[in-house]
């Protein structure tokens, strides 16, 4: 596993129940955190930038888990699939890393990306609906959040806040009507309400990723991602501010990028404490024909808490659990087909799909379904 932190631990603990697993990370506190929890969980102390060290690393194991923020993902990625060894990856980067697919096969190699809740669970989702009917309308509208919202953001990042900003500053990628359209992001707000948690606001980001291409003959599709009511301005205003620029001002003879420093202070801000209790919720709206040319609506919903019995967060829970799930199919024997495989590649096949349900719901991360024809 590479990377140690809230969702790389979780998918220690849950794949050591049955492998023998190293956890890799360049913070010594966080291993020995894994540490202290599992003793069985070997750990190792290096930087995944380091290309060398990373090949000679990964070349040892069957498979590896790549865990790590999303701007060392994508390269960390490309060089365990040109060291020959099958990955999970999770590390949502900005790169296109369909674009690793033919190197993947001439290195003979099984990548399942994006492998997480969204993206994740939903392309898997659209993927097992493509083959059952005719689709024209998908919707995923995620997000994760504290129970106890602390202002004025009412946010926490289950994960690295620097990818939490990349959806904030990324242009938003959507199909309408058959037309790829881009928006920008934050833009679009609305109200949802949702039974467990009241009403939320969605809004645009760009989180569609491999789905515009392995799926573009499905007229619409649409992801937002969900917080609470009011979160978006205040967003916007460190946006509009400039708080979010790249570009290095100059500071009592220092440079300094905005980014970097509002990254430092949000990290900070947004740090979810170990035992803070948080949930994740997602709807996933899916409409097309079926063989009786009735148009179905089919809607799933996410609805998964912190669990306290064995202090992982509900985001560990949900993203770790698939990609836990997706490994151990791999080592199983279970999908052994060669190239990169975005989860909507894998949904159509049914043993696949069953299998990972199956496995969140041995770890009590069960979907709600609707189904209604007009």
């Amino acid at each position: 596993i590479l990377g140690s932190g809230m969702i790389g631990s979780a998918i220690a603990f849950d794949l050591s129940s049955r492998h023998n697993v190293t956890i890799a990370d360049i913070n010594p506190e966080a291993l020995n955190r894994v540490k202290s929890k599992a003793a069985d969980i070997e750990t190792l102390e290096f930087d995944v930038s380091d290309k060398t060290r990373l090949q000679n690393t990964v070349t040892d194991f069957d498979l590896v888990v790549c865990a790590v923020p999303g701007f060392l993902g994508f390269e960390s990625l490309k060089t365990i699939i040109e060291s020959g060894i099958d990955v999970i990856d999770i590390s949502f980067s900005s790169e296109n890393v369909l674009s690793l697919n033919s190197s993947a096969k001439s290195n003979n190699v099984t990548a399942i990306v994006d492998c997480g809740v969204a993206p994740g669970l939903d392309n898997l989702l659209l993927g097992y609906y493509d083959q059952k009917l005719k689709l024209t309308d998908f919707e995923c509208l995620v997000g994760g959040l504290p129970k106890v919202k602390k202002w004025p953001f009412c946010y926490k990042a289950p994960f690295s806040p620097v990818d939490v900003i990349e959806e904030y500053i990324r242009p938003a990628r959507y199909m309408v009507n058959g037309t790829m359209v881009t928006k920008e992001p934050l833009s679009d707000c609305e109200f949802v309400e949702f039974e467990q948690v009241g009403t939320l606001e969605s809004f645009n980001t760009d989180g569609l990723r491999s789905i515009l291409t392995t799926m573009s003959h499905i007229p619409n599709l649409k992801e937002k991602t969900l917080r609470y009511p009011g979160h978006v301005e205040y967003i916007q205003v460190l946006k509009k501010s400039g708080f979010f620029d790249e570009e290095p001002l100059s500071l009592n003879g220092q440079k300094i990028s905005p980014l970097q420093f509002s990254a430092k202070v949000l990290t900070d801000e947004w740090k979810l404490d170990e035992h803070e209790e948080e949930f994740t919720i997602m709807r996933v709206t899916l409409r097309g024909k079926n063989g009786r040319d009735q148009t179905e609506n089919i809607v799933y919903e996410l609805y998964d808490e912190y669990c306290r019995k064995t202090n992982v967060s509900s985001m560990a829970r949900t993203t770790g659990y698939t990609a836990a799930a997706a490994a151990n199919m791999i080592l199983d024997g279970r999908f052994t087909s060669k190239g990169v495989f975005p989860p909507e590649l894998i949904g159509p096949r049914q043993e696949c799909f069953d299998y990972i349900i199956g496995y969140l719901e041995e770890r009590n991360v069960n979907f709600s379904k609707t189904v209604t024809n007009d």
